[in-house]
């Protein structure tokens, strides 16, 4: 492995068991803090941020679909949010959202915390009943939900590189990878 790939981005790791440790409220604000530095099309920003430390709420996110069931158990969890009335550019609301989710996951490793991206949007089901629970106004589009906490699991950091998704200048073909 190249001696420059180090950093909470190719040490972080989904991590979905944690320990009753609460989360304090500097790292929340570290974490949300990183979120909004995201960047964004046209600095429009469209994002809007929950953080969820009631149990009760994270038990009734964690039957939003059969990933989120690790939800209940994260000391806390932070739902991102798209709002369509503030994005500029038609669309780029869920790039950007998707930007401060990553942001949000990096800055958990680089606290020592544990987190995984949990999906919402697209799949509206996912969606109405996440909007439902949290009593979110139809113009806000929950996106997804980060759980965190401190880790009961340790993970390798994962080498992914794949030289075989690169091309130089044009798509090209190698006729062995495809």
């Amino acid at each position: 492995m190249n001696e420059f790939l180090s950093g909470p981005v190719f040490s972080r790791r989904s991590i979905r068991r944690y320990s009753e440790k609460p989360v304090d409220k500097e790292q929340i604000q570290a974490m949300l803090s990183a979120a909004m530095c995201a960047p964004s099309a046209d600095d429009e920003r469209p994002w809007h941020f929950i953080v969820i430390n009631d149990k009760s709420v994270r038990e009734k996110l964690s039957e939003l679909s059969a990933l989120t069931h690790l939800v209940k158990d994260a000391p806390v969890a932070i739902v991102v949010c798209g709002d369509e009335g503030l994005q500029k550019q038609q669309g780029c609301w869920m790039l950007d959202c998707a930007a401060s989710t990553e942001n949000i996951l990096v800055e958990a490793q680089v606290l020592g915390l544990g987190a995984v991206w949990l999906g919402i949007y697209p799949v509206e089901g996912r969606v109405q009943r996440a909007r439902s629970i949290l009593n979110v106004p139809e113009n806000i589009i929950p996106f997804a939900i980060v759980a965190a906490g401190y880790p009961l699991e340790r993970k390798e950091p994962a080498y992914r590189y794949d030289a075989r998704r690169v091309h130089s200048d044009l798509w090209s073909i190698d006729k062995n990878n495809g």
